[in-house]
């Protein structure tokens, strides 16, 4: 049974969680309640939970700032924000969980359960390392969080050259490393990766632009080749807009 706190500032909200937690996560016990950072530090200091459900802003701070104020970490976070900003990019990056305002019952049970499929307090601290760095670098230098079947790794966006899917499983290939496996599909990382100059050439590919060489038609089917000679193909959907996108580099 986790135990677990929920910090947000308008108490509405936190009754709706809480209900909808009571009503789908029946390993979750809410044990307490903040709305605010001061408080939300004090709740926590008191209760040590096993999980907080902690909103990204409130009137006298942030998340980070509690969470920066309680270092080190001994709990794991499920972040709650109401939009769309560069947090949230840096959460996808960090593969740190976070639920959307207004709350959704699935979405919610599926962080619940990844939490508890973390295998311990050290991995989910590297990753909050990675979000509170990725925070404060450019977009360019951005770090992806990558976990293999026995570590974890944080490496430069810039140095993936190509992503390759097996069903359920992503190979990252990089410029001047070993390739890398993870269980997560291809659709997840073009989500994060797309914004940041790369391209789903195929179903089963991703490239990143920076690495592209040259283009070769032919009668056998289109073929991207990027500048480590790994050949990739294009397909016919994606064809078009693969040539708009080089008309603009």
């Amino acid at each position: 049974m986790l135990r677990a706190v929920i910090i947000e500032d308008i108490e509405s909200i936190r009754e709706e969680y809480i209900t909808l937690i009571r009503s789908h996560c029946p390993s979750v016990t809410v044990v307490g309640q903040a709305d605010s950072v001061a408080s939300g530090v004090r709740l926590i200091r008191e209760l040590t939970p096993d999980l907080v459900f902690l909103d990204v802003d409130m009137p006298d701070g942030t998340g980070f700032d509690l969470l920066q104020q309680l270092s080190p970490v001994n709990f794991k976070v499920i972040f709650i924000t109401g939009h769309e900003d560069y947090a949230v990019r840096a959460f996808r990056f960090s593969a740190i969980d976070y639920l959307m305002k207004p709350l959704d019952a699935y979405e919610l049970t599926e962080a619940v359960k990844k939490v508890e499929g973390l295998l311990g307090q050290e991995v989910f601290n590297a990753k909050l390392a990675n979000l509170f760095a990725n925070m404060e670098r450019p977009k360019d230098l951005q770090k992806l969080i990558l976990k293999t079947a026995d570590r974890i790794y944080s490496v430069h966006v810039q140095d993936i050259v190509h992503c390759e899917s097996d069903k359920n499983y992503t190979t990252f290939h990089f410029i001047n490393a070993p390739k890398l496996v993870v269980s997560t599909n291809l659709k997840e990382y073009d989500t994060i990766l797309s914004p940041h100059n790369f391209f789903r050439t195929h179903q089963s590919h991703l490239i990143n632009m920076a690495y592209f060489d040259h283009y070769v038609k032919a009668n056998g089917g289109n073929t991207i080749v990027l500048k480590n000679k790994q050949s990739i193909p294009l397909s016919v959907r994606k064809k078009d807009e693969f040539m708009e996108l080089l008309k603009r580099m």
